[in-house]
C-alpha cells in the first residue's frame, strides 16, 4: 500500500499529510456511533489513526499481528476527520474564484501505490466567484489521491455526518477548501 516503504517496513510515525489532517475512530461517538466490535468479533475502541498529518496506528487483523508481534485490532466502523467550525458557506464566502462540489461518486481505485482515484462529481457542482455561487456547471471526472489532496488544504471546515455510497463506513468528514485538484474532464449532466 501507500503506507510501505521501499525496500520493507512501513510510514508509521512518518509525516504523511499536511498537520491539519487529523482520523481517528471511536465507536462511542455520539454523532457517529457503530457496533463495539467488527465483522470479526474483535472489540473496537477508539483508536488514533492519523494525528497531525502522521501515521499513528496501522490495523493488525489476529494473523498479521500474530505474525509481527503487534495487537491486534478491530476494524474501525467509522471515520472521524477534525476540522475547523466554518459551515460550507462561510468557506464559500472566503474564496475568490472556485468550484463547490458537494457530491462524489463511481470512485474508483487507479493505482494502489499512489492511491490514486477516479470518479465523478453529482448532484450539485457549482462555480464560485468573489464569495458566491454564480451559477451550476457540468460534473466532473476527477484524478486524485487523497494523499495530494489532504497536502493541498487552505481551510477545513466544521465536520458533518456523510454517508458512502458504496460503503458501511460511516464518516464525520469537513467541507474542505482545497487548491489544485485535478479535474480531468467533463461529464454531460449538469
Amino acid at each position: 500500500s501507500f503506507l510501505s516503504r521501499k525496500g520493507g517496513g512501513n510510514k508509521l510515525g512518518e509525516q504523511v499529510y499536511d498537520p491539519r489532517v487529523n482520523f481517528s475512530a471511536d465507536p462511542w461517538n455520539p454523532e457517529a456511533p457503530v457496533l463495539p466490535w467488527d465483522g470479526e468479533g474483535q472489540p473496537r475502541q477508539k483508536l488514533a489513526i492519523v494525528e497531525n498529518g502522521r501515521i499513528a496506528n496501522l490495523n493488525y487483523s489476529r494473523y498479521w499481528a500474530q505474525k509481527q508481534g503487534k495487537t491486534a485490532n478491530a476494524r474501525a466502523g467509522n471515520l472521524l476527520m477534525a476540522g475547523g467550525d466554518k459551515s460550507t458557506a462561510e468557506l464559500v464566502r472566503g474564496t475568490q474564484k472556485g468550484i463547490l462540489v458537494t457530491r462524489t461518486w463511481y470512485i474508483r481505485m487507479v493505482d494502489p501505490q499512489t492511491v490514486l482515484l477516479t470518479g465523478l462529481t453529482r448532484d450539485g457542482t457549482f462555480y464560485i466567484e468573489n464569495g458566491q455561487i454564480k451559477y451550476p456547471v457540468k460534473n466532473f471526472r476527477f484524478n486524485e489521491s487523497p494523499v495530494i489532496m489532504l497536502n493541498n488544504i487552505e481551510e477545513l471546515g466544521k465536520p458533518v455526518r456523510v454517508a458512502g455510497d458504496e460503503s458501511s463506513l460511516v464518516m464525520m468528514i469537513p467541507p474542505m477548501k482545497l487548491r489544485d485538484f485535478t479535474f480531468t474532464s467533463l461529464s454531460d449532466a449538469v
